[in-house]
């Protein structure tokens, strides 16, 4: 039988090792934060439960880019260190309105579902967040990853008019993601994508 794309285990060899996960801190990529995601994946007891968990370390100034879960609403709480966090409203709903917070040890904050996130840790000592998810498998979009990182590159022209920059730049940033950028946009793309920082984070859904 299978239940949302996973399948369901014998309930008969169900033992407690599927209802636990050890979490650990993940390196810090890139941009300077480790995302050690726990889905249904990585933790067969979350199947069918619409639930989901990671755990965010940031370095001194590191940052969790703004990004997308298009499965998920999430609640976040601060365990150590400080935060600054967001979120942009739809096009529709107060014209793409941002809203921020500042948050400290004990404090939480949510992130309606697909709505563009981030969080920064705007301290000067490391930082570490609690993330609950209201999907057993949220998955990510990574927005500058999407975008500019995408597998046949998005044509430059398309880009540069959605952005308002010359194409050169544009050409530039995909090459930074490991695009190869193509005017017209045939071609091949022999990157790898990783040029947001993020290798793949299992069950969390980093591209």
């Amino acid at each position: 039988m299978l239940v949302n794309g996973v399948v369901c285990k014998n309930p008969n060899v169900v033992t407690a090792n599927d209802f636990f996960f050890k979490i650990m801190p993940a390196a810090p990529n890139a941009q300077g934060s480790g995302v050690a995601g726990v889905a249904v994946d990585m933790l067969p007891g979350l199947n069918t439960l619409g639930i989901s968990l990671a755990r965010i370390d940031f370095v001194p100034g590191g940052q969790n880019p703004p990004h997308t879960h298009p499965r998920a609403s999430e609640i976040l709480t601060v365990i150590q260190g400080t935060l600054l966090v967001g979120f942009v409203t739809s096009n529709q709903l107060l014209n793409n309105t941002l809203f921020t917070k500042q948050l400290a040890v004990g404090d939480v904050f949510v992130f309606p579902q697909g709505l563009i996130h981030f969080q920064l840790n705007n301290g000067k000592a490391p930082a570490v967040a609690i993330a609950a998810l209201s999907s057993q498998n949220p998955r990510t979009v990574t927005i500058a990853n999407a975008v500019f990182g995408s597998k046949p590159p998005i044509l430059d022209e398309i880009l540069a008019k959605a952005f308002m920059l010359e194409k050169a730049t544009v050409d530039w940033v995909q090459q930074a993601f490991g695009a190869a950028p193509v005017a017209g946009g045939g071609g091949g793309y022999p990157g790898n994508g990783t040029g947001g920082g993020y290798p793949g984070v299992p069950g969390y859904g980093y591209p």
